[in-house]
């Protein structure tokens, strides 16, 4: 293909797997990733969720980072209002260090998970507040000034203090900001940021977001023109009848979270399909035709086609793709075979 292709993981549980199993799994699609040619591997921030072990991006990223040896390693994103920025920047700037031009900080403003759980993340100081939200800008600021070798001079008490995420920086990260709605579309133009927007996870407006960014964008010492990719679903296999079967447990899974039902481990394919074949309720069937119609499903070459139509549509030349597959009974648990079949499909 013309466009460079990444990836994306939530580090996906199923119904027969531990974390430890899931981690194995995610590992595994990163060193298949990194042979095959993609140019990043994301991993995603969220919280309290049974079927998602990306809690902690940056150990992730330190794990996958170790497995491979050339492909970008980043966030997808750290949500940062859930996080110190100083705290942040360490992180990054020692992960940088350990794999120089290799890491990716993406940015999220959105808190990842539930209220309580938001609460938790802060230690009960009120968890993600309206403040921190609002604030948002000034760490995202914050976290970029840290991380730069001068570090952050910081008023306090008639003196001047330099913060510093770590002692010697030799190099940054590259920092994005992510989002799913033009909130970071403006903030990133007008900081003059590279952008995404979560198209695989909104799948609308879309179109406007990156309209919006490239039409506002302000050129930073950092970046000159404006930059941005496309994030997709993707269930790819032999042919278009298997792909749709694999893509029915994360269905499944989306359409609970999206209709507040109670969220369980990922089912594996037979059992997604006897909840389908049993019928869902009609409200409920519009909610996956939805899904299922902007998520790309398919074989080989109606897949590869559709992320070509797509990257053309909103004029990007690179695609971020979340391998969805399910997996059928039986599996090896420390494997994902469906994630990676949709990697290799797509690459050839």
């Amino acid at each position: 293909m013309s466009l460079a292709l990444s990836v994306l993981d939530l580090v996906p549980v199923r119904s027969d797997q531990t974390t430890a199993d899931a981690v194995a799994a995610t590992l595994d699609l990163a060193r298949a990733a990194d042979d095959l040619g993609y140019r990043r591997f994301w991993l995603a921030e969220h919280h309290n969720m049974p079927a998602v072990a990306a809690t902690n991006p940056p150990v992730l990223i330190g794990l996958v980072a170790s497995a491979t040896d050339r492909i970008r390693v980043g966030s997808g994103g750290v949500m940062l209002p859930n996080h110190a920025p100083l705290v942040v920047a360490e992180q990054f700037a020692l992960l940088e260090a350990a794999f120089p031009g290799r890491i990716d900080l993406g940015i999220g403003r959105a808190p990842g998970s539930d209220p309580v759980t938001s609460w938790a993340l802060r230690h009960g100081a009120g968890g993600v507040s309206d403040e921190a939200v609002t604030r948002f800008p000034e760490y995202v600021d914050n976290v970029l000034a840290m991380m730069e070798p001068d570090g952050v001079g910081l008023a306090l008490r008639g003196g001047q203090h330099i913060l510093k995420a770590t002692p010697v920086a030799g190099s940054v990260p590259q920092i994005w900001l992510l989002g799913s709605s033009d909130y970071s579309a403006r903030l990133a133009a007008a900081k003059g940021m590279p952008y995404v927007f979560a198209h695989h996870f909104s799948g609308s407006g879309t179109a406007e977001a990156l309209e919006l960014y490239r039409t506002t964008f302000q050129p930073s010492p950092e970046l000159a023109e404006p930059r941005t990719f496309l994030t997709v679903n993707a269930s790819v296999a032999e042919t278009a009848d298997e792909a749709h079967r694999l893509a029915l447990p994360q269905l499944l899974q989306m359409l609970a979270l999206r209709t507040g039902q109670p969220l369980i481990a990922q089912r594996t394919v037979e059992d997604a399909e006897t909840i389908v074949d049993a019928g869902l309720p009609e409200a409920h069937e519009g909610v996956v035709e939805a899904m299922r119609s902007r998520w790309v499903i398919g074989d080989a070459a109606t897949a590869r086609a559709e992320i070509e139509r797509l990257a053309t549509t909103y004029g990007v030349d690179e695609v971020m793709v979340n391998p969805v597959g399910g997996a059928f009974r039986g599996t090896d648990a420390r494997t994902a075979p469906a994630r990676l079949r949709t990697l290799e499909l797509l690459a050839r």
